[in-house]
């Protein structure tokens, strides 16, 4: 079972944030900067975790991991936006044809 999570952080040096980044698009969908949406399994938050662990200042950075709940179902419907839409993951690109 996948849960979705957001990803926010906060690093300090540019070459760390770049880094952070890049992996961060490996996992999930930027939402806006430094904030990803991410449908990850256990297998893979533990993965990300690991990666993200050995790219950090742990004093300077910080990294959040928001669980709001499984990717099917409230996690889904967790995420309220005020004013442009998040566009819909890459995996599931919807065309509307007026």
């Amino acid at each position: 079972m996948r849960t979705r999570y957001i990803v926010s952080y906060d690093i300090s040096d540019p070459h760390r944030l770049r880094r952070v980044h890049r992996t961060m698009r490996g996992y999930g969908d930027a939402l806006q900067y430094s904030v990803f949406r991410c449908d990850l399994s256990p297998a893979e938050r533990v993965l990300l975790i690991e990666a993200l662990t050995q790219i950090i200042n742990h004093r300077e950075d910080q990294i959040m991991l928001i669980n709001i709940g499984p990717s099917e179902g409230r996690g889904q419907e967790s995420i309220e936006t005020l004013g442009r839409a998040i566009e819909n993951e890459s995996s599931e690109r919807i065309a509307l044809i007026v």
